[in-house]
């Protein structure tokens, strides 16, 4: 099941951190769904936590409360890797960022439009300037290859923009 593309803007950071460590788990066989995603933060969460929550259950910013409002939304054998937002690396990062403010480029640059600025010179280009290196051409273009595929040609690229 395809869900919005926005529904990883809508995980707080604390619960995205969790969800993206077990995604990157080399030790986990198969990839983690929401419910266990869930059963690990269950875990985690202390008798007197699950009290508080229990005496308060208008308060929506616990990580547990969360997650169960999600498994409720999407079911709990959705895949977790859904909800974490994609950023790009740091030299994707910097590629689009040439790319907004490139005039051949019009308007927003889109995933699309920066990846045939991509293959048609702005990673030469990018390299020529020393602000990338030559040795990541193929990994920044399967990068961006791998953005499209989850989001698609016309998702705005400055969206992926990582801010460190």
């Amino acid at each position: 099941m395809r869900f919005p593309s926005d529904v990883a803007s809508r995980v707080s950071p604390g619960l995205c951190a969790i969800i993206e460590q077990m995604v990157n788990d080399p030790d986990r066989e198969e990839p983690p769904t929401l419910a266990d995603v869930r059963s690990v933060v269950r875990h985690r969460v202390t008798t007197a936590e699950l009290r508080d929550e229990a005496m308060h259950p208008q308060e929506r910013t616990s990580v547990l409360r969360e997650l169960d409002d999600l498994v409720d939304e999407f079911g709990g054998e959705a895949a977790a890797f859904d909800f974490v937002a994609a950023k790009a690396s740091e030299g994707l990062s910097r590629i689009i960022e040439t790319a907004m403010n490139d005039p051949l480029v019009r308007n927003a640059p889109t995933l699309g439009r920066v990846r045939d600025a991509m293959a048609h010179g702005l990673i030469a280009r990018m390299v020529g300037d020393g602000s990338i290196d030559p040795d990541e051409d193929q990994t920044l273009l399967g990068e961006i290859d791998g953005l499209i595929e989850r989001y698609g040609r016309d998702a705005v690229a400055e969206d992926f923009v990582r801010f460190e």
